[in-house]
């Protein structure tokens, strides 16, 4: 029983910390655009570029 006086605060704390994490994600713009990543991988970055003849 004298370890809940122990991991109740101690669960407390973590959530705390975790919707703090999360707050902070947010307010930085991590969930802007998430779709973006999604695009980017399917993009060819190995193609050459068109380069018009001299």
């Amino acid at each position: 029983m004298d370890i809940l006086y122990i991991l109740v605060p101690l669960s407390v704390v973590l959530v705390l910390a975790i919707v703090a994490v999360l707050a902070w994600s947010v307010w930085n713009g991590q969930f802007d655009d998430i779709e973006q990543e999604g695009e980017r991988i399917l993009e060819d970055d190995d193609a050459p570029e068109h380069r018009p003849p001299r």
